[in-house]
């Protein structure tokens, strides 16, 4: 008796203190599009329970599918904060995001979301590199900084990012932030297209000579703007 009290006595103390489940991060990332796309309670607390367990991955995944629901996005802000700190890119980025999206709020929103963007952009997330040079080029939370935002729109650019890639175009092209350069800036411009990019596929339509190549570049503008505009 004295055994399995001691056994109780431990599991109980060990309960806070359980390490998270090796589970593959597809497989957690499947679990919360089940909980979110098919509205699973199951799958919701699964994912709960590898949270509580302090699982990184679902962590981030819980506090995503807390993000849409207002009353816990306190909870969501905690637990996207813990997996950022954990090292996870995509949660400090989404919780830049929930800064960002207090503004109306909070106008300082923009401030504090801004080192969680950068957080996320060392950790190599193109988006978060891409806000963060739109938010230096704008005065979005900090003042306004060309440099700062040319510096970043070419992180998200090294990245893949083809928004990127046409934003920092136009300051090659105008030497706003880095030296003029219109080369650069043109080549820029055709990354950006051959990333099928809507307006750098526009953009270049409108300055190629060949009017067939013309045409068909604004025929892939606005294809891409109708069916992939969300992956940008």
């Amino acid at each position: 008796m004295r055994h399995l009290l001691a056994a109780a006595v431990l599991t109980a103390l060990c309960a806070g203190c359980t390490r998270a489940p090796d589970l593959p991060p597809a497989e957690i990332e499947a679990l919360a599009m089940t909980a979110a796309q098919r509205g699973s309670a199951d799958a919701e607390r699964q994912l709960r329970a590898l949270a509580d367990a302090g699982n990184t991955v679902a962590r981030r995944e819980l506090g995503i599918l807390y993000r849409q629901r207002p009353a816990l996005r306190p909870e969501a802000m905690e637990l996207l904060r813990r997996a950022a700190l954990a090292g996870d890119a995509q949660a400090a980025y989404h919780l830049g995001e929930l800064y960002r999206g207090a503004q109306a709020d909070n106008p300082s929103g923009a401030a504090a979301a801004w080192p969680w963007y950068r957080r996320a952009a060392d950790g190599g997330h193109a988006r978060a590199a891409l806000v963060l040079g739109q938010m230096a080029k704008n005065g979005d939370g900090m003042p306004r900084d060309m440099m700062a935002a040319a510096h970043w729109l070419q992180r998200a650019s090294d990245l893949g990012n083809a928004h990127a890639m046409f934003l920092l175009s136009y300051l090659y092209r105008d030497g706003d932030g880095v030296p003029r350069d219109p080369a650069r800036a043109r080549t820029l411009l055709e990354e950006a297209a051959e990333h099928e990019y809507p307006p750098a596929l526009q953009e270049l339509a409108l300055t190629v000579e060949d009017p067939q190549r013309a045409g068909h570049l604004m025929k892939e503008a606005v294809e891409h703007r109708r069916n992939n505009w969300n992956r940008f």
